[in-house]
């Protein structure tokens, strides 16, 4: 007799009420929503609704956008319209847990590598190749795991405020704080993290929008784990694939930019073994901004400009 291994369990989930969204009114474009994930599927469990912006031209280069860490596809909305005045196609993802996404209940439910699935399944469900990739905080866990695994998926990449973990470099005491904070806080003030991060002071409305995603404790376990996901010992269980990946990201020689925050005291130098690890960092016009660790915040259209300047000029 031969023993199978038993049927997943399905996913919890909840879904924020589509009025929490209603107040918003500079993130004009038009959600869709796609079903990513199988039942039984262990390491993409599902069905999940994934909610997505996707606008420009459908022949046009395509703009990969991956938010991070507490925030979802709102954070761009000072990106989307440079990027789109010039001709581009752009492609804004809520994370799941995130956003207008799906959102699992229980804590258990969310690992780096079906992070990476349910992303990787929406570029398949959308058919997305030739990519450009710009991401940032976790946005860059999930994007650059996804180069390494697929570059032949990728053009070009663009990175803010990002990196790769694969044991290469000890977390810093800011993050080490900030892990312990996300873990053991009884209140996670959405809002008030982001605008912590940022140089400028964001308003009322904007606090909101960061807010609605989350309008209760159950909405929140994927914002709560995100940090405790971060591989940074080296009997992680992502530890593997992620030595995997930065050897291949070793290896990519296609364009590859950083543009960081360098007010960030997280990630704000975390560019220096990327450019001197990335074949195609090299020669690159990188620069570090006057910007936090939420840098689409403080300099969102200079980021965009940076991306169409590496589209145009390598295209």
């Amino acid at each position: 007799m031969t023993s199978q291994s038993p049927t997943p369990a399905p996913l919890d989930v909840v879904r924020t009420p589509e009025e929490r969204f209603a107040a918003i009114t500079d993130y004009p474009w038009p959600v869709q929503y796609a079903e990513v994930g199988s039942p039984g599927d262990d390491t993409c469990p599902g069905p999940l609704r994934m909610a997505y912006v996707d606008e420009g031209p459908r022949d046009a280069p395509v703009v990969l956008l991956l938010h991070g860490e507490p925030t979802w596809g709102y954070l761009y909305r000072h990106m989307i319209p440079v990027l789109l005045d010039a001709g581009l196609r752009v492609v804004v993802p809520d994370l799941v847990g995130f956003g207008r996404y799906d959102k699992p209940t229980d804590p258990a439910a969310y690992t780096y590598a079906r992070h990476v699935a349910w992303t990787r399944a929406l570029c398949d469900e959308l058919g997305l190749s030739d990519l450009t990739l710009f991401c940032q905080d976790w946005g860059s866990l999930i994007g650059l795991r996804m180069v390494g695994e697929q570059p032949e998926r990728f053009a070009r990449v663009v990175v803010g405020n990002g990196f790769l973990p694969a044991g290469e470099q000890p977390p810093t005491p800011a993050f080490r704080a900030w892990r312990a904070f996300a873990r053991w806080t009884p209140v996670l003030p959405i809002s008030r993290i982001v605008d912590f991060g940022t140089k400028r002071k964001l308003s009322k409305a904007e606090r909101a929008a960061y807010d609605a995603p989350f309008p209760g404790r159950r909405y929140l376990a994927g914002a709560r784990m995100f940090p405790k996901l971060v591989p940074t010992d080296a009997d992680d269980p992502a530890m593997p694939a992620q030595r995997e990946a930065w050897a291949s990201l070793g290896r990519f020689d296609k364009p590859f930019l950083c543009l960081y925050g360098k007010l960030d005291p997280i990630l704000g130098r975390a560019d220096g073994p990327l450019i001197a690890h990335v074949p195609g960092a090299q020669g690159q016009p990188h620069d570090r901004l006057v910007g936090g660790h939420f840098v689409q915040e403080d300099v969102g259209p200079e980021l965009a400009a940076g991306i169409v300047d590496l589209v145009r000029r390598t295209g």
